[in-house]
């Protein structure tokens, strides 16, 4: 198995609703990115994929949270926008847009600060 890595970032603002810390306040993040998927070949010419692919589709998926307020977003009015809920959108956005694609989404990690992430992955 190859297993692919991409890193990308956006920035964005969001709350957390119920939440009794400062987090409940609204502020923002500089968002890390990292997709990981997984090809079993390669193909004539020794590729597994393009990255140049990879990166264009999790960038098409980045520009639509970049400069927002993830609150106010339709996959977050029902689920605050954790960084656990954001990497689990990222990663079922991403197998969605990577279907016609030799490979399959096995990870995703978002970063809501240079010492904090969160994996989320089969």
């Amino acid at each position: 198995m190859y297993k692919l890595n991409v890193i990308s970032s956006f920035s964005s603002a969001h709350k957390l609703n119920g939440y009794e810390g400062l987090c409940r306040n609204l502020h923002g993040h500089n968002w890390k990115v990292r997709l990981c998927v997984m090809c079993d070949k390669l193909d004539e010419i020794g590729m597994a994929m393009d990255f140049g692919i990879i990166k264009s589709k999790l960038n098409e998926l980045l520009e639509e949270l970049d400069h927002r307020f993830l609150n106010d977003l339709p996959a977050f009015s029902e689920m605050n926008p954790t960084s656990e809920n954001l990497a689990r959108y990222i990663f079922e956005q991403m197998g969605a847009k990577l279907t016609q694609c030799p490979c399959e989404v096995v990870e995703v990690e978002v970063w809501e600060s240079e010492k904090a992430s969160v994996i989320y992955g089969l």
